[in-house]
């Protein structure tokens, strides 16, 4: 898994991957991978969101991860009308400005203006997608009990135990062979 700081996008969709910004929530309220505003910038980028780190403040960081923890007590069920009403209010905020340009691979959308509030807006609008439809019953924790990450379970059977079976899925087979070879 490499730096366990870094972060981590195996759950599917932007708002299930945002909720992992958190590490090992089960320890004394987890690890924060989102420790400055930098890190809120460079999270956008490197989910795909945009393709430049937006200059992100202390109060943009503030309300990312107010956002994040409404998202995530939501995909766990616990509902509250304070969490419907954080992530609707962001979900109504305009999207990133798109644009289709003409790539080697063909034509291609492309973000070519977005705002921290559009891109908040746009995990806001993900999340009441994965959560008011089909993929709602397919969110799922990982099984390692020392991960706990969400993700959505998109397995044909919808039986997937782990965030990643590179990672989660491989430790947890090794771990079995040993006991098993004992």
């Amino acid at each position: 898994m490499g730096d366990k700081h870094g972060f981590r996008f195996h759950g599917g969709r932007p708002s299930v991957n945002f909720t992992a910004t958190v590490g090992e929530r089960w320890r004394d309220g987890g690890f924060e991978r989102l420790p400055d505003p930098a890190a809120l910038g460079r999270w956008f980028t490197e989910a795909g969101l945009t393709s430049a780190d937006p200059r992100c403040t202390e109060a943009d960081l503030t309300a990312a991860r107010e956002l994040r923890e409404a998202v995530y007590r939501l995909m766990v069920g616990q509902v509250s009308e304070e969490d419907l009403a954080t992530v609707n209010r962001w979900a109504g905020q305009p999207p990133p400005v798109t644009a289709l340009v003409d790539t080697a691979e063909g034509l291609r959308s492309r973000v070519v203006s977005a705002t921290v509030p559009s891109l908040l807006g746009s995990i806001a609008a993900d999340a009441v997608a994965v959560l008011g439809g089909e993929d709602a019953g397919r969110l799922r924790e990982c099984a390692n009990p020392e991960c706990s990450l969400l993700f959505l379970d998109t397995s044909r059977a919808g039986v997937r135990r782990w965030c990643s079976m590179s990672s989660c899925g491989s430790r947890e087979k090794m771990q079995r062979y040993r006991a098993a070879d004992r």
